[in-house]
């Protein structure tokens, strides 16, 4: 009898134990570093919620089911950093440094900039996610230079910048602007500007882009609301490459987004832009993007509004449209998405756009053109399209989103 008791016992616990095996391990491994463990609780966490489907944040949209399903997204900032798609996914921000938090919106010296404020932040040589106190309006006096390695990540609060010269990301490498408002941006210049602990300089008049990525890498604008600047929204070129625009909600403005310097500036052709998820929505006239000599992928993005035309370029850019909504203006005129420009069609016949999966809207109509060299699409894929019918929901948080603490964004 006792020894068949010893038998059941010893099962029973070796059944326990094996139960207990992966959290033992998991507690080990804690010990030695709690961050992978953290880390790979949520990677889990993640992976059953997306095949589990049925919950109020899987919208379909890789980028935020990545994030906005953490109601702990505040104590979790940085993960923020590995959750972008597409050519600009390996931009890490500040992933890996410290948080700094902007208390004072002044702008008052360009040169010298005060402790507290977003200029003094971005200008650091170490790596920070840059965060904020409280809602703020920033007025800034002359274009805010960017370091590499920053994060400017306005959850928690409303951030504008606006009416004054706004952002510059010039020669340099790993930047995330998130959650931001940018607005009614002005031309800067003449002036003498910071651009690192280390150096200032002369500038020139500036454009007055929202965002201006001058021979920029690894650059990812996320849930910006742009409208209103003097030039572009969000203008990448001079070389510029491995950017994702991703989740923007962009109105009121004439020329939206410029990819490429100009036809004749061929260092371009190694441009790579992923544009997904954004809603180009109300006063919008053309360029969402006009393209030059690269590589551009423009996917599951809501076109509502154009006045001109969407999609257009020069130069033989790749254009490879996947999984849009384009919704034509009533103006039977201009119910084209595509501008070939600056080319006769003998010339532009030979450029490689597609549509694939778009869903035309009111009569819009997309003009293909190229033999559709698979070599050449393949540089302008970098993630997979969803069904133009979950445009939606993939769209429906676009812009700057407002967070609260403790509960989902």
């Amino acid at each position: 009898m006792a020894s068949a008791f010893s038998s059941v016992a010893f099962a029973f616990l070796l059944v326990l134990f094996s139960a207990l095996l992966p959290s033992l391990i998991a507690s080990s491994a804690a010990v030695q570093d709690p961050e992978l463990v953290v880390q790979e609780v949520h990677r889990s966490l993640n992976a059953s919620r997306r095949k589990l489907g049925f919950l109020s944040c899987n919208t379909g949209n890789p980028i935020d089911d990545c994030w906005r399903c953490d109601p702990n997204w505040e104590q979790n900032r940085q993960k923020l950093a590995d959750c972008c798609i597409g050519f600009g996914k390996n931009a890490i921000g500040g992933r890996d440094g410290k948080i700094y938090v902007v208390t004072d919106p002044s702008d008052d010296d360009a040169v010298n900039p005060k402790p507290g404020t977003l200029r003094y932040a971005v200008i650091q040589e170490e790596p920070l996610w840059i965060i904020f106190a409280r809602d703020m309006v920033i007025k800034l006096k002359e274009e805010l230079i960017m370091n590499s390695f920053k994060t400017i990540d306005g959850r928690g609060a409303s951030v504008h910048i606006a009416n004054g010269p706004c952002i510059t990301i010039q020669y340099v490498t790993n930047i995330i602007i998130h959650g931001i408002n940018i607005h009614d941006c002005k031309q800067g210049g003449n002036a003498n500007v910071r651009s690192s602990t280390t150096h200032y300089g002369w500038r020139t008049i500036s454009d007055g882009d929202g965002v201006s990525i001058f021979g920029g890498s690894h650059v990812w604008v996320d849930h910006c609301s742009l409208s209103n600047c003097n030039d572009g929204l969000i203008d990448a070129i001079h070389g510029s490459t491995a950017i994702t625009i991703s989740n923007n909600y962009l109105t009121h403005h004439d020329k939206v987004m410029l990819m490429g310097h100009s036809d004749s500036y061929t260092q371009d052709k190694d441009m790579q832009v992923t544009i997904a998820f954004n809603h180009f929505g109300e006063g919008l006239v053309q360029r969402m993007p006009r393209c030059r000599h690269g590589y551009f992928h423009v996917v599951n993005n809501d076109y509502t509004h154009w006045e001109m035309y969407a999609i257009g370029g020069s130069a033989a850019p790749t254009i490879n449209s996947q999984g849009n909504r384009f919704l034509a203006p009533n103006d039977r005129f201009n119910k084209e998405v595509t501008k070939h420009e600056d080319a006769p069609e003998s010339e532009w016949k030979n450029w490689n756009w597609r549509t694939e999966g778009d869903l035309m809207l009111n009569g819009a109509f997309f003009t293909t053109s190229g033999a559709g060299a698979s070599s050449s699409y393949a540089k302008a894929s970098s993630l997979g399209a969803r069904p133009s019918s979950l445009i939606s929901s993939i769209t429906a948080g676009s812009g700057a989103l407002s967070c609260k603490k403790g509960s989902r964004c």
